[in-house]
Parts: structure tokens; sequence; C-alpha cells
């Protein structure tokens, strides 16, 4: 089987599967295994401003069934994934960043660790800095308006912008962990139908953690699955131009 068959067979395997059998487990190692490959899911500047809670506390699992509505995709769950994100970390990723690239400097700076030094010591601050009178705001409104007028760039003003962002990269591990799911032979559903200050008070989150989705992961059953996946046609979603 090519690389595209096999890619094609989990991509027809993932659907949305709201209720799990019973008897079936899901071991940890395929949990863990997944998690590890959406740790390589790409994201914006590879700030990976995310953190995945992996939910095994039976009693912390009976309170997400709550948490999530007592939909079937989270009572009949063996195990549950919560996705957050964390536009917060961003002064320990620029850190994390800047000692990676110190370590890589043997003698003089090449001219791409320059760049990559002015781009997360100075651009990453500028693009993800706060402050509580709006001034990083502003300037970056300001610059987006003024250099925006003669050329490209991109336009992150404020918090609203970075948590776009944010939630983007969230998504695609989100999605890599699905489709990863799928790939070990189980079944998955992301929830977006959730009490999220109560999920934040249970995960000890702070105030600028985000909760992108929590994914119920099991052995799916017919009963599940809710009809054909209907989609609406290519021609009316893809505009060639």
């Amino acid at each position: 089987m090519s690389l595209s068959q096999a890619f094609e067979e989990i991509i027809e395997k993932r659907r949305s599967n709201r209720k799990f059998d019973p008897n079936v487990e899901v071991p940890d190692e395929v949990i863990k295994k997944s998690l590890e490959r959406s740790i390589l899911a790409p994201n914006s500047s590879n700030m990976q401003l995310w953190e995945f809670y992996w939910i095994k506390d039976p009693a912390l699992q009976k309170d997400f069934h709550a948490y999530c509505l007592n939909q079937n995709a989270a009572r009949t769950a063996k195990q549950l994934v919560v996705f957050v994100t964390r536009q917060d970390h961003w002064k320990k990723r620029v850190q994390w960043h800047l000692d990676l690239i110190k370590k890589g400097i043997t003698g003089d700076t090449t001219p791409n660790q320059d760049k990559l030094m002015t781009y997360y010591g100075k651009l990453m601050p500028l693009a993800y800095g706060t402050d509580q009178f709006g001034f990083l705001t502003a300037l970056r409104s300001t610059l987006s308006n003024l250099i925006g007028a003669f050329r490209p760039m991109t336009r992150m003003r404020g918090r609203a912008d970075q948590r776009i962002t944010v939630h983007k990269s969230c998504a695609l591990a989100a999605q890599t962990f699905m489709l990863s799911i799928a790939a070990e032979g189980f079944d998955s559903c992301p929830m977006e139908g959730f009490d999220a200050v109560r999920v934040k008070k249970a995960l000890g989150l702070p105030e600028m953690a985000e909760i992108n989705m929590i994914i119920s992961v099991g052995k799916g059953t017919e009963a599940g699955v809710w009809g054909k996946r209907e989609r609406v046609p290519y021609e009316e979603v893809v505009i060639i131009k």
C-alpha cells in the first residue's frame, strides 16, 4: 500500500463517533503515541503555545462527563484529552528558542542565527506582548497601518489576533491527534459542547489559558456514527483564481 493509500484509509476511517464500546479499552500507549505525534503538528512560529491534558483519574473523568454536558461521547469514552491554548507561555517559549539558538553558536554567529535571534528576541515579544494600558496593542495597530500601506505584512494587533493564532495552532495539534487515533485502530470525537469555566477550574488553569476542544477516545460503535458523511460539493467550497 502506498503512503497516499494509507493516508486515504486513515481519512476515511476518522469519523466523529459519539458512542463507544464499553467493553473495549484504549491502551495508554495509544494515547501517549498520539500525543507525541500531536507535538509534531505545525504551529505558528514554532511557539507551541499549547498544553494537552490527559484525563486519567477515574473521579476526574466522571466530573468531566458533567462538564461535557453528559453527552454520550464523553460518558462512554475510555480516554479524554483536553487541548488547551497557552498564550501566556509566550515568554517561556521565546526563551526556549533563544537558548536553543545560543547553544548552536560555536564561534561567530551565522546570518541565519542572527535572523533567528532577532525574530525570537524582538519580533515575538512585539507580537505577543501585552500591557494593562494597551500601549503594545496601539503600537502594533499603528505599525500595521503604516507599514501595511506600502507592503504586505502580518496584521497582528490585539489579543483577538493573538487568540486566533494560538487556537489555529492548537486545532492543528488536535487534528493530528485524531488522525493518529484512527491510525491506531480507534475512534474519537472532538467536543465543543462543554462548560469552559468548570473545565479551567478543574485543571487549575489561569485566566489567559483557553480550552480549544476536548477529545474523547474509544472503540466506536455503529450507533455512534450519525449517518453517512455528507459534505458540500467540491465545486462550492474550492474556488480557483
